[in-house]
């Protein structure tokens, strides 16, 4: 027999779970490179970029275009990584309390 207030106790469980490891996702940070280290960012897990290091030596007007490029793909990277570290915390967060249901990813409901 189904239990419907029992599958709501669980949903209210895995809610205040989610939204517990969410507020903790400020402290999550991920650094991502680009032009051998001569650019670095810094993100955290709201998405927000906290610091851009570069290298002086891309100061120059004629390496306006490649530094502009070099913080973009250290930027991605950045990003990519954060994510990655979301989605593992989410999922510690939630572990046994989703079902883990074939072909369904709900890997996207937390950002």
């Amino acid at each position: 027999m189904f239990d419907f207030m029992n599958m709501m106790n669980k949903v209210k469980e895995a809610q205040a779970k989610i939204k517990e490891a969410q507020s903790k996702l400020v402290h999550l940070t991920a650094e991502g490179e680009s032009g051998a280290g001569l650019v670095k960012v810094m993100v955290n897990g709201e998405r927000k970029v906290l610091k851009i290091e570069m290298d002086e030596s891309l100061l120059t007007p004629q390496d306006k275009e490649m530094l502009s490029d070099l913080i973009v793909a250290a930027t991605n990277i950045a990003m990519e990584q954060i994510d990655s570290k979301i989605k593992a915390e989410m999922k510690a967060a939630t572990e046994g309390m989703i079902p883990n249901i074939p072909g369904m990813d709900l890997g996207g409901m937390f950002g």
